[in-house]
């Protein structure tokens, strides 16, 4: 089987998909990844075929304006004030993304596609190569439950109305976002007119699966999902070929206690001296050891105490 996937953003939005692609390809299926291009080198030294889509949108997120979108997230309230801010921007960006997405997708003629809520085209190219597709997510933010809100709103305490309503806010926002580009998509490719944007259903009606790639230990599954929606557990790359670690995280891991690891991965603020700051303080406060991993500049390296080690 051909399988399509596409993901858009940093590491941590790619990863589990070249992850998933990997299992996929192991398992004897054609796949293909599409995702900026940054990350090519990265989805090819996998095995998988490559497809194009550009690294513009991602060296605005890396701006002091994209960092400070990332570094503030005081509730997702001000996130989508500071978001609606920067559409104007990365509006056409969008739109390009949205065509080379699939002209990559268009070549590969798969027979299904797995899309990341960022790489929002994803149902829309399943419609037109008349092929399923499955929605991916990293964390739960589209599926409404009563059982809890989604993550970055305020847990109120008002029941399940609020819960499920948070959900339904995320999927309106993403129209507001996303809806503009798509109805302009759909018109250019002949596809008919969508009533109302939803990352839940197709254009028909149906429900459109969605994977959950976290544990259950970490977040139970809701009872109240429907039988469209599963949690998988994570999707993590087989990391057993790497070998031991340094012989500088051996020696420090065997002088003590188990260390507190603290890395922001390709998450990157405006003022990583600050920040590694504040993070040597709480370890000191709490009296833990800690490994401190830089990343792609969240943190800095710096004279620190011999409970810490900067890698």
């Amino acid at each position: 089987m051909k399988v399509f996937i596409t993901t858009y953003g940093s590491r941590g939005d790619v990863q589990p998909y070249v992850a998933l692609g990997k299992r996929l390809l192991d398992s004897g299926h054609d796949v293909t990844l599409a995702t900026s291009s940054r990350f090519q080198d990265f989805v090819c030294d996998h095995g998988l075929k490559y497809g194009y889509m550009n690294d513009r949108l991602l060296a605005i997120v890396d701006t002091d304006q994209g960092r400070e979108l990332l570094e503030n997230t005081n509730g997702v309230f001000a996130v989508v004030r500071r978001t609606l801010s920067m559409l104007k921007q990365v509006g056409p960006l969008q739109e390009s993304l949205l065509e080379e997405c699939w002209n990559a997708a268009r070549q590969c003629r798969p027979d299904c596609i797995l899309f990341h809520p960022k790489a929002y085209g994803g149902p829309h190219y399943a419609e037109k190569l008349d092929v399923p597709v499955v929605l991916a997510l990293p964390f739960p933010m589209f599926v409404p439950t009563g059982e809890c809100p989604m993550i970055g709103f305020p847990n109120l305490r008002l029941g399940a109305w609020f819960n499920r309503m948070t959900y339904r806010a995320v999927n309106r926002l993403m129209a507001l976002s996303a809806g503009k580009h798509v109805r302009r998509w759909r018109a250019q490719h002949g596809l008919r007119k969508q009533r109302r944007f939803d990352m839940l259903h197709a254009t028909d009606g149906r429900e459109i699966p969605v994977l959950h790639a976290y544990s259950r230990l970490v977040l139970p599954q809701p009872s109240d999902w429907p039988e469209s929606a599963t949690t998988t557990g994570y999707w993590f790359m087989d990391e057993s070929k790497h070998g031991p670690p340094p012989s500088e995280i051996e020696s420090f891991l065997s002088a003590g206690d188990t260390p507190v690891y603290v890395g922001f991965g390709s998450m990157a603020g405006r003022d990583p001296e600050r920040l590694t700051e504040i993070v040597v303080k709480a370890l000191q406060k709490a009296n833990v050891r800690g490994i401190l991993v830089t990343g792609w500049g969240g943190l800095v390296r710096r004279e620190l105490p011999d409970s810490i080690l900067c890698v």
